[in-house]
């Protein structure tokens, strides 16, 4: 698959396709979404937005939650916030969504059928990793938005000005609701 990517992208290139997605690095809506890496998403969600390259920033992981206050997530956020002038943040969950009702057991076992040694997962806890909480799940997208916000409004690196919303979107039609 790898050597199909990069034949389209010399072709890309060589045909400088690449014109029409040229933007600068700060976004021009001066927005950071925080959302879901659902594949449906990747081209719906902009285009039911009227997004374009360069409008926004995108933050993307399994489910669009935030699982640590000094994680990946955050720091995206807080960069994009003091150095690239984002002003608004919106967490922008979805229906049928891989993580809800995820089970964390079952994905243990998974890695152990991939060859994953027990030995290695007891080593990650031992290191800290509480698989229950890094690898949960939500029952509810509505609750997930909504503590995901509430978790942003209040770390205490966001400032207070920083306007952060939550929407779900539905993955089929793009059609978006206001939590």
């Amino acid at each position: 698959m790898i050597d199909e990517l990069m034949k389209f992208n010399k072709e890309f290139v060589e045909n400088k396709q690449y014109e029409k997605y040229i933007a600068g690095k700060y976004p021009d809506k001066k927005i950071a979404i925080l959302s879901c890496m659902d594949a449906r998403l990747t081209e719906l969600l902009p285009a039911a937005l009227g997004l374009k390259n360069g409008d926004v920033k995108i933050i993307k992981n399994a489910g669009g939650v935030i699982s640590s206050p000094v994680g990946s997530v955050m720091r995206s956020l807080v960069v994009a916030i003091y150095t690239l002038g984002v002003e608004e943040i919106l967490v922008i969950g979805h229906y049928d969504c891989g993580m809800q009702n995820l089970d964390v057991n079952e994905i243990i076992k998974k890695m152990e059928n991939r060859g994953v040694s027990e030995e290695k997962i007891e080593f990650m806890k031992y290191c800290g990793v509480d698989f229950d909480k890094w690898l949960s799940g939500f029952e509810c997208v509505e609750e997930s938005v909504s503590e995901t916000v509430k978790f942003i409004k209040n770390h205490p690196l966001i400032p207070s000005d920083i306007h952060v919303d939550g929407l779900i979107m539905d993955p089929t039609t793009g059609k978006v609701d206001r939590i």
